[in-house]
């Protein structure tokens, strides 16, 4: 199997989300540079990064030391303070990253991250609060990603009722507008729409459709 190709990220501000991001990214063999005000922090991690720097983000010739234009992804994790997330994104650009990723606390605060050139405004509160509502809502949800316009593919949990049943006699397609993306038994792969896989409890289907459909489904059975 081909090796994954890897990119550099630099991390700005490196607290709890920060630093979820930054270590993830390097778990997963990235190049990572992690940037913070406080010594302390950069401390903490100088063993879980590629390399971890005490440095103003909003100093653009501190960053262009840093080799800031070798660099595929940017991310401004500090969302508190306004004016500094908004000062260090204009200048990764003007430090030559391509690509601005930034974390947004308020509707004003990502409108100008927007206009600023920012790629992606992230909520992460907002986003997590969406996410564990829509598993609370249906105990069958394990995980779901929205995919726009009102679609999601959800992974649903085959509980017992299920059981016996086939992709085929579920009819899907005709009954909610779905389609089955794949089943999951254990880890293996089994099956996809129009297949005769029988389903047992606790496999999981990967479902794609409209929110109004799936909720259809999930009440159904």
């Amino acid at each position: 199997m081909p090796k994954l190709k890897t990119r550099n990220f630099v991390i700005i501000g490196l607290g709890t989300f920060g630093t979820t991001v930054a270590k993830e990214l390097s778990r997963f063999g990235n190049y990572v540079l992690g940037i913070d005000r406080d010594p302390v922090v950069v401390n903490r991690l100088a063993n879980d990064l590629s390399q971890a720097v005490v440095a103003d983000a909003t100093n653009e010739a501190a960053l262009r030391e840093l080799g800031l234009d070798g660099y595929d992804v940017a991310v401004i994790a500090m969302g508190d303070d306004l004016e500094s997330s908004i000062v260090s994104a204009i200048t990764v650009k003007m430090a030559g990253v391509p690509t601005v990723w930034a974390k947004a606390t308020t509707k004003m605060h990502h409108r100008i991250l927007t206009k600023v050139g920012v790629e992606r405004v992230i909520h992460p509160e907002q986003e997590i609060g969406l996410h564990i509502a829509q598993m609370l809502h249906n105990p069958l949800v394990r995980d779901y990603v929205s995919l726009g316009n009102g679609f999601h593919l959800v992974n649903i949990v085959v509980p017992e009722r299920m059981a016996g049943k086939t992709l085929k006699e579920l009819d899907l397609f005709e009954r909610f507008e779905l389609r089955c993306v794949g089943l999951m038994q254990g880890s293996q792969f089994k099956g996809r729409d129009g297949d005769d896989a029988t389903l047992e409890q606790n496999d999981r289907l990967m479902i794609l459709g409209e929110r109004t459909n799936l909720r259809r489904f999930a009440d159904t059975v």
